[in-house]
């Protein structure tokens, strides 16, 4: 009798532990894909865009991003989150609403099978990512202060309206738009921003005419590395659960990096004679990033399609933007992320055909039915943030100035803006 009775609890454990619907399987991988997308902007970013720029200028970009990640980690817990996934009310297709200071998220408190808390962070360090994949647009000419203002207006006028019309229940959710990972909200946001403030702000001394290479391949790779491997929590977590969803987007994910590598380098070694450890990291992103709204939607065939195309497209919007617009969008933000994130949304439409290995189109929609949802949710993305990172970057120049003096970008950021050295040589 007593272990009979022993085997019918233990039968009954499950229902018992998932009866108020925490799932402990998905609550473990989305702490651990919180804990991965952190690390792709600390140290990873960091590390990837501090061996880019110059000597004289690397500890600038490690501080950047790592105050990028304290002051927007609080301003997500002041309103971000509740903007970008509360309830508006009447105006809830546009902006959500309350949960001011996290009021609403208790301990108790769930997100379908995981803790509200895990959401909370786990959406957090988007937030966190976005702002600093920006500062490679105007790295090594822009003031630390004005980086900081510009970054929280921006937060809350461009990544959390957007961040709700795609993924909290706004207008472009409705309309079926697909961004599994981010290809609106992160990286056409992050892309566009950073051309916009490049041009705003003109192009370092110098620029194109004196080579500025990178000053320590080493840390770039490095960095890079991280990026791959904090990317599988980016877009297999964006799943919410571990499900099957999560493990096609962390497939999908590899094959794309692997594939715009490739792809890049291919490309350099052709043009130019000799592969380039700079070509194959650049390429990889932008595989990456690419991958990023489709992901969890397309199959093995559609990542390594979208993933050549990555590094074949974003290759050549590199040496476009570059060499015949001469505009210095210092770390190639918008042709990585900002194109990258475009393609990787429009193709999304493509390969999610179930003839093409993915999910599949929702009843009574046809590719060029998802097409028009996608290309509409690319240029609603590309305007809003456009003029709304321009009306930032004058409200910023208003209240602090945008560029650090002639002087000051002669003699460095790391010295004159915060009055150390990356190199004590």
């Amino acid at each position: 009798m007593f272990f009979q009775r022993l085997i019918v609890i233990f039968l009954l454990l499950p229902s018992i532990a998932f009866a108020d619907g925490l799932d402990s399987g998905d609550g473990a991988w989305l702490l651990t894909s919180t804990a991965l997308v952190l690390f792709m902007t600390i140290p990873g970013l960091a590390l990837f865009y501090g061996g880019l720029v110059r000597s004289k200028n690397a500890l600038s970009v490690l501080m950047q991003c790592f105050t990028l990640t304290c002051v927007t980690s609080l301003l997500w817990v002041f309103a971000g989150y509740g903007l970008a996934f509360g309830n508006g009310g009447a105006w809830n297709d546009y902006i959500g609403g309350g949960n001011v200071m996290l009021s609403e998220v208790t301990r108790e408190a769930m997100n379908g099978t995981i803790p509200e808390t895990v959401f909370v962070m786990f959406q957090m360090t988007f937030a966190i990512i976005t702002p600093a994949l920006i500062v490679g647009g105007f790295a090594e000419r822009m003031k630390f202060s004005a980086i900081l203002v510009f970054s929280c207006l921006w937060m809350f006028l461009v990544y959390v309206p957007v961040c709700h019309w795609v993924w909290g229940g706004g207008w472009l959710s409705q309309l079926g738009l697909l961004d599994f990972a981010g290809g609106t909200v992160v990286h056409i946001n992050a892309g566009v921003a950073a051309i916009v403030a490049a041009v705003v702000l003109g192009k370092r001394k110098g620029f194109p005419e004196s080579p500025m290479p990178p000053h320590n391949l080493t840390m770039t790779v490095t960095g890079a590395s991280m990026l791959w491997v904090g990317w599988f929590g980016f877009n297999a977590g964006s799943a919410v659960a571990a499900n099957n969803d999560a493990g096609m987007a962390m497939l999908a994910t590899h094959i794309s990096a692997a594939a715009g590598s490739l792809a890049w380098m291919a490309i350099e070694w052709m043009k130019h004679g000799k592969p380039s450890v700079l070509g194959i990291v650049t390429g990889m992103v932008a595989g990456l990033g690419t991958i990023t709204p489709a992901s969890g939607y397309v199959g093995p065939v559609g990542a390594l399609c979208i993933g050549i195309s990555a590094g074949i497209v974003c290759y050549y919007s590199t040496q476009y933007i570059k060499r015949s617009l001469r505009i210095d969008d210092s770390l190639d933000v918008f042709p990585v992320h900002g194109v990258g994130g475009i393609l990787g949304t429009v193709l999304a439409a493509v390969f999610i055909s179930e003839q093409l290995g993915g999910v599949g189109y929702d009843e009574g929609v046809d590719m060029l039915r998802q097409l028009s949802v996608q290309l509409v949710g690319v240029v609603a993305t590309i305007v809003w943030c456009g003029v709304m990172t321009l009306i930032v970057l004058k409200i910023t120049r208003s209240l602090t100035g945008l560029r650090v003096s002639e002087d000051t970008e002669t003699a460095g950021l790391d010295l004159s803006e915060h009055d150390e050295r990356g190199y004590n040589m």
